[in-house]
C-alpha cells in the first residue's frame, strides 16, 4: 500500500520565504522547506493497481498555466486550540478550476468524491498542545500582510507520502505539466514504468 495526494510544488524561492516566515515559539514544529506544497487532493493509501489507475486518470487532465498568490496566514483547530498554522492563497478561478479537474480523474479512478470544502493553503507547522494560543494568534496578525508571487502554476504533481519518526517524507511519482505539447510526450511509456516502479 501506499499514501498518495495531489498537489503543487512551490518554487525554491517561495519554499525559502516561507521557512524564514515559520514561527519560533514552543509548541510550533515546522515544515521542512522541502515539504512544503499546496495539495489539491488528498487521496490517502492505495495499492499499486489503484495508483496506476489515478495516474492514468490524472494524465488526461488538462488545464492551462496561470498564476498563484500566496497571501495572509492563518490556522487550524477546535475547541481554541490550534493545531497548524498556514499561508492562505488568494481567490483564483484558475486554481478551482484546476482542483475541480482532478477531483474529477481522481473519482473516475474509483476513489470516493471528496466532501471536504477545498481550502487551499500551504502548511507551515504543526502545533502542538504546548503552543500557546495568544502567541499564534500575535504570530498570524503581525504576518497577516504576508504576499508571496505571483507563482506560476506550470504542473501539478502525484506525490507519495511516507510516515517515519521525523514525520512525513515527500516523493514525486509523476509531474503532469499543464498547457499544450508535454516535452516528455516521447518518453510516456517510460515515465509510466517509472511511476509504476515507484509505486505510483
Amino acid at each position: 500500500m501506499i499514501r498518495l495526494f495531489v498537489g503543487l510544488p512551490l518554487p525554491e524561492p517561495s519554499r525559502d520565504r516561507l521557512s524564514r516566515l515559520g514561527p519560533g515559539f514552543p509548541g510550533a514544529r515546522r515544515v521542512p522547506p522541502e515539504n512544503f506544497h499546496l495539495t489539491l487532493r488528498f487521496i490517502g493509501e492505495v495499492d499499486e493497481g489503484t495508483a496506476q489507475d489515478i495516474d492514468a486518470a490524472l494524465d488526461l487532465v488538462t488545464a492551462p498555466p496561470f498564476p498563484l498568490m500566496l497571501e495572509g496566514l492563518g490556522q487550524f483547530g477546535r475547541g481554541g486550540r490550534p493545531r497548524a498554522l498556514w499561508a492562505g492563497v488568494a481567490r483564483s478561478e484558475a486554481l478551482a478550476h484546476l482542483r475541480d479537474k482532478v477531483e474529477s480523474a481522481v473519482v473516475r479512478a474509483g476513489q470516493p468524491a471528496e466532501e471536504r470544502k477545498f481550502m487551499p493553503h500551504v502548511t507551515l507547522a504543526r502545533l502542538t498542545a504546548e503552543a500557546p494560543a495568544h502567541k499564534v494568534g500575535r504570530f498570524i496578525a503581525e504576518n497577516g500582510l504576508f504576499r508571496e508571487g505571483p507563482l506560476t502554476v506550470d504542473r501539478f504533481v502525484l506525490f507519495e507520502s511516507v510516515l517515519g519518526k521525523g514525520g512525513s517524507i515527500y516523493h514525486e511519482l509523476r509531474s503532469y505539466p499543464l498547457g499544450g505539447w508535454r516535452p516528455d510526450d516521447d518518453d510516456d511509456d517510460d515515465e509510466h514504468d517509472d511511476a509504476a516502479d515507484a509505486g505510483g
